[in-house]
């Protein structure tokens, strides 16, 4: 085989390589579906932490820790796409840490203290679950 068929070989190898590889990974450049990851809940099946943070988002707090009530960012596009700013979060707190934990409710709407949507979150906004019902009062 000569040098000139080989070299030509290994081009359309890569381009063959390079061609896959565009067609098999741009996952990237795909937008995530925005829906939340499993069935939806009721404030009622929250733990308890979870039912007291939906009064206390209610009545508009106080709420114990410095970051609930601000915005939450949406970064990991997993909630239906919002302008920055619709949505908020509060932390659920998880019995025996000493710190925020992983649990987590985001709330979206004009009025925080009558959100239009919230979410439940139990592993650090990996998967959300989608809350129906009115907040608790």
């Amino acid at each position: 085989m000569t040098t000139s068929k080989r070299s030509l070989r290994w081009v359309l190898a890569l381009l063959v390589l390079v061609v896959a590889t565009w067609f098999g990974s741009n996952e990237s450049l795909r937008q995530p579906t925005p829906s939340p990851t499993t069935a939806p809940l009721t404030w009622a099946n929250l733990p308890a932490e979870g039912q007291r943070v939906g009064r206390l988002i209610a009545q508009g707090g106080p709420f114990p820790f410095e970051k609930d009530g601000t915005v939450f960012g949406n970064r990991e596009r997993l909630l239906p796409p919002h302008k920055r700013g619709y949505y908020r979060e509060y932390t659920v707190p998880t019995p025996g840490l000493n710190h925020r934990g992983a649990r987590r409710v985001v709330c979206g709407g004009l009025q925080t203290q009558a959100p239009q949507e919230c979410y439940y979150s139990d592993d650090h906004y990996s998967s959300f679950r989608p809350i129906q019902g009115p907040l608790p009062q």
